[in-house]
């Protein structure tokens, strides 16, 4: 699938020509460089830190050396290594949660293995019909309850139906609200608690989604999420809409986690492994010539 993160960034690479001309160049000055970086939605302070590091007149090599520097963290794959194999998807609500949890089911059903949904965000109804949806489409069993009731109660049983029935990957919404920090805390702990009671395992991995059109200013969310629970990696969604592709070095030069996937679209299929040398080669493209 090797040309999707690159198509992603079109939009991207339109807001960096933009400031460096469509003409292509083998060198570019610095000031300009420093002018496409920000337009990309990469944080100032991290451009002014790569920027620092170059001559007056940059080559495509030289910045692809530093820009490869900002993903210096481990770049683990996801890998299926238990049963049931179970993931947690945390995030603020409208970052494409509940889609991403369909897009990961897809990818596993693919796969040959077995799947089961949690819906463990019962803050809202919406999400536990659109969650609901999705299980019927692609025809897997989903565990859930009505709107507020207790949403670890939802996870220990998920994890609990997989064991049972012999699952491989338990795949568990939850609620992203911000507004009130320390309920969030107390909520998304009590969650990670009982997921433990019901396997001593779980959760696998916690992974956060980021809303790719929100750019850097999803750093601080980040931060929130990362403080409440620790994160274990990273999913990028809506990164084929925005022109602030850029902002993934900020988030990886922010949190220091792996990015696992991509959202690159609105199918179930439109999801995937990010490939840290795609990225930075689909950045460089905007920049420079061939």
């Amino acid at each position: 699938m090797f040309g999707f993160i690159k198509k992603s960034l079109n939009k991207t690479k339109e807001a960096i020509k933009n400031v460096v001309g469509v003409e292509k160049k083998e060198k570019l000055p610095k000031d300009l460089l420093e002018e496409a970086l920000i337009e990309a939605d990469i944080d100032y302070d991290l451009v002014e830190k790569i920027i620092n590091k170059l001559p007056s007149e940059v080559t495509r090599e030289r910045l692809k050396k530093e820009l490869e520097k900002i993903f210096e963290v481990p770049q683990t794959k996801l890998e299926i290594n238990d049963k049931p194999y179970t993931i947690l998807i945390i995030g603020v609500n409208g970052a494409g949660k509940t889609t991403t949890i369909a897009k990961l089911a897809y990818k596993f059903k693919n796969e040959g293995k077995s799947v089961i949904l949690g819906a463990a965000d019962t803050f809202r109804a919406a999400a536990i019909e659109q969650l609901s949806r999705w299980a019927e489409i692609l025809n897997i069993p989903i565990v859930k309850t009505k709107q507020g009731h207790d949403p670890a109660a939802v996870t220990y049983d998920t994890i609990a139906s997989a064991k049972a029935k012999g699952i491989d990957v338990a795949l568990i919404d939850t609620a992203g609200r911000l507004h009130n920090k320390i309920n969030l805390q107390n909520e998304l702990k009590k969650i990670v608690n009982v997921a433990k009671k019901a396997y001593e395992n779980a959760p696998h991995k916690i992974l956060l989604i980021i809303d790719g059109t929100q750019g850097s200013s999803a750093i601080n969310q980040a931060k929130v999420f990362n403080e409440v629970v620790g994160v274990d990696g990273i999913i990028i969604t809506k990164l084929d809409g925005t022109a602030k592709g850029g902002s993934l070095f900020s988030i990886v030069n922010e949190l220091k986690l792996p990015i696992y996937f991509v959202g690159v679209g609105e199918k179930p299929q439109d999801l995937v492994e990010f490939d840290k040398n795609e990225f930075i080669e689909g950045i460089l493209e905007g920049l420079y010539s061939e």
